[in-house]
């Protein structure tokens, strides 16, 4: 596994072992230094520098953890691995949370423990060398200066968080702060604000940007195809399976798989996703043996996983597995200053896709997407921002959900009276549909059916209309699945909200 020399400090107070990674280590060609307890690492990281120090969690006089609160307090750029005991899943969490770039469990399988190292020494300037400078690009003109040494795509990718609202400056700078680190990253935030443009943006950021991103709805799979879709499946491993297949981990093997809607999992599906996380292997469906894989997790929602975990419908252990980082997105109306500069954006991507000219936002629609409380955030202004582009400033006076108010129109049946779903007053729970009274009669049999299909399409819209157009928010005000929704989007002929 070849990489680029690299100035390594092992500290690891067992003779055999500390011996054992030197020669790995010497094997690929890097410098390597050693220390068997606290005070000879410290003594050594105070009269040199280091690429990466390598450490174990338990010393003879003390924890390994002393050393990367050393390294955070002096602001030292060395990246840190830790060693723990098997099975200590909460020391490999909190080092991870105090800046480790990684961890490894023992007993050290030294294929995994030479992928980590690799990983950990991606993208250091060679001896010598200065570090690339900044990119110099019309895309990076409008942002704070960005770390683009890693990959020219890291700044590209920043940019396309549109704003220069406080907290979307503070939200860059935690993207490149947390970005080189292997720790897994929960993003939070409500549907519509961008949540997987901020992965793209870690992903773009971190020594991984070279590899494979692996993106996967939670909520879109079924629950009898998550365990092959997730880690593959042999041939013959059940009924269809004609060849084998990969799985989402080995897809993203070097790269980031990116876990969209995670509250959407089954408890079932979260046990098998924490041991696929902590022992970093997955066993394919019909298979024997476990594979190795090397994967970082980023992971969003838009529920209260915290709430979740105290009703019992998350897994607490998993919940702090994937919880070491929480970026937290803000919602549009919090970042209003942000919407011109959103408006133009969103045009002109309109423009470069349809190939057409489109208008600059007018002055009319800046003042109009300002009095809106936009509950969909960026996808609700995208919508209206298409209304725009089509109607020009007359489009204004259309509500954003104007298109999901049509669904609830009954279709017409030939020679049947048409019979208009009742309306529902903004408290009126949305769970049920409204049962029929002596003002409003259900229709005769011959008609029943539509009028069924009337009242599930209000009941739709008025959801969709709520959650801005998300389906598996939707869902979850319903109590239904995502996949429940999607299909009756299909059987009653109504057009799928678009996912952005």
């Amino acid at each position: 596994m070849p990489t680029a020399p690299a100035r390594i400090l092992v500290v690891d107070d067992e003779p055999d072992l500390r011996t054992l990674y030197e020669l790995t280590l010497l094997r690929d060609g890097h410098h390597v230094s050693t220390a068997a307890n606290l005070a000879q690492a410290s003594a050594l990281l105070a009269s040199q520098r280091f690429d990466v120090l390598i450490t174990d969690m338990r010393l003879p006089d003390g924890l390994g953890m002393a050393l990367l609160h050393e390294l955070h307090q002096q602001q030292r750029q060395e990246r840190s691995i830790v060693i723990t005991a098997y099975g200590s899943a909460e020391n490999a969490v909190e080092a991870l949370r105090y800046g480790a770039f990684d961890y490894l469990t023992k007993p050290v399988d030294l294929k995994q423990f030479r992928r980590v190292v690799a990983s950990a020494t991606e993208g250091l300037p060679a001896p010598n060398t200065p570090a690339a400078p900044a990119l110099a690009t019309p895309a990076c003109s409008a942002l704070p200066p960005c770390d683009s040494s890693i990959h020219p795509a890291a700044c590209a990718a920043l940019e396309r968080l549109a704003g220069q609202s406080p907290a979307m400056q503070l939200l860059r700078q935690r993207i490149q702060k947390v970005a080189p680190s292997m720790a897994p990253v929960l993003i939070t935030g409500e549907s519509g604000t961008g949540k997987e443009l901020v992965a793209r943006a870690l992903h773009a950021c971190s020594h991984r940007s070279h590899g494979p991103w692996v993106a996967v709805n939670c909520g879109a799979i079924p629950e009898h195809l998550l365990e092959a879709e997730f880690f593959g499946a042999r041939k013959g491993a059940f009924t269809g399976a004609n060849a084998d297949r990969q799985g989402f981990f080995q897809a993203a093997n070097g790269g980031t798989l990116f876990l969209d809607e995670l509250g959407e999992l089954p408890l079932a599906m979260q046990a098998k996703l924490l041991r696929a996380i902590q022992e970093r292997s997955v066993r394919a469906l019909g298979a024997t043996q476990e594979e190795g894989v090397d994967v970082r997790i980023i992971s969003a929602t838009h529920r209260n996983l915290a709430n979740d975990v105290q009703t019992g419908r998350f897994r607490q252990d998993l919940f702090y597995r994937l919880n070491v980082i929480d970026v937290q997105l803000p919602a549009l109306r919090e970042r209003r200053e942000d919407l011109p500069l959103l408006c133009e954006r969103l045009l002109a991507n309109m423009a470069q896709e349809n190939g057409l000219p489109v208008p600059p936002p007018s002055p009319a629609l800046l003042q109009h997407v300002q009095s809106l409380p936009l509950p969909g955030n960026v996808r609700e202004l995208e919508n209206l921002l298409h209304r725009y582009v089509a109607l020009g400033d007359e489009g204004l006076g259309q509500t954003a959900t104007a298109p999901l108010a049509a669904f609830a129109a009954p279709m017409a049946s030939p020679g049947a009276a048409s019979v208009a779903p009742p309306a529902v007053s903004p408290g009126a729970p949305t769970h049920a549909a409204a049962a029929p009274t002596p003002e409003n009669p259900p229709p005769k049999r011959h008609a029943f059916a539509a009028w069924l299909d009337a009242q599930e399409r209000q009941l739709l819209a008025q959801a969709l209309q709520t959650q801005g157009g998300d389906i598996t928010a939707a869902a979850a005000q319903l109590g239904l699945e995502p996949t429940q929704i999607q299909y009756r989007l299909q059987r009653l002929h109504l057009p799928h909200p678009a996912a952005h």
